[in-house]
């Protein structure tokens, strides 16, 4: 009796065992899209790691040109590669498909683009402030600097007495 409860007991163990070594093997399929940043701007690098990828590959967006992909040394399974976000990329979400060793995988809206700031003289674009904000604010500064001075002449009336 305890020698069949012992041989039932090491089958199940087998079993599991048996059951979890095809998951371990078959690791050699992207599995994990990471994007850092995740909010870039135009122009902007960002780094690409990925999980499952072994022999290196290559990754592709709207944002950014085809990428290759390098196999990280000392990190089982995982590639990883920079991107140069483009110039006339859209603002907003873009996703990122991976292709390693065959295998593709798509992490939909990975990372965001966001509007740059434009150069050159003047130094900014028209999403800024506005002259009706620019006059706004110099009038609070005004009346700030008004009240103050009142106070400051109320208080120092209030001494002489």
């Amino acid at each position: 009796m305890r020698n069949s409860r012992a041989l039932a007991a090491t089958g199940a163990a087998v079993a599991v065992l048996g059951l979890g070594a095809p998951a371990a093997v078959a690791w050699d399929s992207p599995s994990n899209i990471v994007a850092l940043p995740s909010v870039i701007a135009r122009g902007g690098q960002m780094t690409v790691t990925v999980d499952g990828c072994p022999e290196g590959g290559t990754m592709t967006s709207d944002a950014f040109p085809r990428t290759p992909l390098t196999p990280v040394r000392g990190a089982n399974e995982t590639s990883k590669g920079i991107a140069t976000i483009n110039r006339d990329a859209r603002a907003g979400s873009h996703d990122i498909t991976v292709n390693c060793s065959g295998r593709r995988l798509t992490k939909p809206s990975a990372f965001t683009v966001i509007g740059g700031v434009q150069g050159g003289v003047g130094g900014s674009s028209s999403s800024g402030a506005t002259p009706t904000d620019i006059a706004i604010g110099a009038g609070l500064v005004t009346a700030a600097v008004a009240g103050g001075g009142l106070l400051w002449m109320r208080r120092r009336a209030e001494r002489r007495i």
